[in-house]
């Protein structure tokens, strides 16, 4: 929510009666993963159509009409909470792809999603959307706003054991920019491609570390370093206005001895992503995580052919690499795991006085 939104406020009351009641009539089946305990909602079936030729000119037009809200019906409490994640999937943009999706959150849609991807990719083999041995990869294929991704979905005896995030190319846009805050002093921060656009800087900088007991710190100097850096030239996309904007700040630290499970020959390392307007990724953040190899890569900190080990704020753990250099950046793909962990039906009582729910925080 933005800071305008104080607790118990209602935002979808701004929306007026006519929102409700066009929410009133729909009924929303969802599947629910998780990866790496960041969750990720599925919205299989629409209940109206979304214009556009491409994915990325859907998420312009479903930023306002029935598809926001529908986001808000589904990410507000009492259906979600703040730190709910989802996608609706829609049309690829040609037959080259199995599916398109949009990402939502509780402040609108997003451009990426590394950890959805890799939902995206468990849930189609799990429905029989893309067919898959019982042993081997499938590879799906999913058309997203910032270009076309992968998830290479490896099966054993039937269960699915990883899947594979290839993303789009990722890049370093701009080192060292000098931001103030209000609380945190100067910062120097990296500004990183990876489908979306990240502000990244060592946890220590802010006096922080990548830790539950400091999230509150971290989810406000997240806030303060994105506010620092609107509008600033490092802030657009080269070719696509539409791309424009940090999306997030990820602040990340090095994993000692006993810091977790990293293999042998490994750069480990702990992040946290604090997107949006304050949500905090439990996963290690698939895009991100790619932003963060690219930026490892070119300063040499990750080795040619080095396997990062990522972990999370919860120490959940993602595995990249480079796999491939061009001139648009480096092609990263992110290994990890995703879990259903249920199926809904989602209503909206015509006199419910909540409407389309709120946010706490």
């Amino acid at each position: 929510m933005s800071s305008s939104h104080r607790p118990g406020h209602v935002p979808e009351a701004e929306g007026g009666k006519d929102l409700h009641l066009q929410a009133a009539e729909w009924e929303i089946s969802t599947i629910d993963y998780h990866t790496a305990g960041e969750p990720f909602r599925i919205v299989p079936s629409l209940p109206f159509p979304i214009e556009g030729e491409t994915v990325l000119q859907r998420r312009q037009n479903a930023m306002a009409g029935p598809a926001d809200t529908l986001r808000r019906l589904l990410v507000n409490e009492p259906r979600g909470h703040a730190d709910m994640y989802g996608g609706f999937i829609v049309p690829p943009n040609d037959s080259g792809a199995h599916l398109g999706v949009l990402f939502w959150h509780k402040d609108g849609f997003s451009t990426a999603c590394g950890h959805g991807t890799i939902a995206l990719g468990a849930w189609a083999v799990r429905s029989g959307l893309v067919p898959a041995p019982d042993d081997g990869e499938t590879v799906v294929v999913i058309d997203v706003p910032s270009g076309r991704v992968s998830a290479r979905v490896r099966t054993e005896a039937g269960r699915i054991t990883t899947v594979t995030f290839r993303n789009v190319p990722s890049s370093v846009v701009a080192r060292n920019i000098d931001v103030t805050t209000a609380d945190f002093g100067t910062l120097f921060v990296d500004v990183l491609w990876g489908g979306a656009l990240y502000a990244s800087l060592p946890a220590r900088a802010a006096g922080l570390e990548v830790t539950p007991a400091k999230l509150n710190q971290l989810i406000e100097a997240g806030r303060q370093i994105k506010a620092a850096l609107a509008g600033h030239p490092a802030a657009r996309h080269p070719t696509e206005p539409r791309l424009d904007g940090i999306y997030g700040t990820i602040f990340h630290e090095e994993v000692g001895p006993g810091g977790g499970p990293a293999r042998t020959g490994a750069l480990a390392q702990r992040n946290v992503t604090i997107f949006a307007d304050g949500q905090v990724d439990r996963s290690p953040c698939g895009s991100g995580t790619a932003a963060r190899v690219a930026s490892l890569s070119a300063s040499g900190e990750l080795a040619d052919g080095q396997v990062l080990d990522h972990f999370s704020i919860i120490d959940s753990h993602f595995t990249a690499r480079v796999v491939a250099v061009g001139e648009a950046g480096v092609v990263v793909e992110v290994t990890g795991k995703a879990f259903p962990v249920g199926e809904s039906t989602f209503t909206l009582e015509g006199d419910d006085e909540l409407g389309l729910g709120f946010v706490l925080r």
